[in-house]
């Protein structure tokens, strides 16, 4: 089949959602978020692996290649959601939850072959995390934040 995904693309693909996903994972366990290097690595995989199989079934046997990557959207949602604490009047973990979303999305964008849209997501990712962390802590200092009250 002319369309089909030869083994050294899976390879290549399933390899670069490694890198793409320790790359943001090491950003999270820079800053000891629990979901943090290794997490995001198996998500990126994972997602890539799914999304790599979204496209061979139908290849195979036919039928809709969007609904294996629609399920990995809502079930990344649902392990986002196990990342997020609520301590007292705070919320801790959005970042994290995001970060683990996007990566899936990284993720089956690498799988689909979207190289150059993935590698944008991960440069604004990087963007977001490292650059405006800092920026936001110069802009909105810690001394200025409201302190949970006992």
């Amino acid at each position: 089949m002319e369309n089909s995904i030869s083994e050294l693309d899976i390879v290549i693909r399933l390899c670069l959602a490694f890198l793409a996903g320790g790359i943001i994972g090491m950003e999270r366990s820079s800053r000891r978020q629990v979901a943090g290097l290794r997490t995001h690595i198996l998500i990126a995989i994972g997602a890539c692996c799914l999304m790599l199989l979204s496209i061979w079934m139908p290849q195979q046997y036919g039928g809709d290649p969007g609904r294996i990557a629609a399920q990995v959207v809502s079930g990344m949602g649902f392990l986002g959601a196990g990342a997020i604490i609520r301590l007292g009047k705070n919320i801790r973990g959005l970042t994290t939850a995001a970060s683990l979303w996007l990566t899936a999305g990284i993720g089956l964008a690498i799988g689909a072959g979207m190289y150059i849209a993935a590698l944008t997501a991960e440069i604004l990712a990087l963007i977001a995390l490292v650059v405006l962390n800092h920026l936001e802590r110069k802009l909105f200092p810690e001394d200025n934040w409201k302190k949970d009250e006992p």
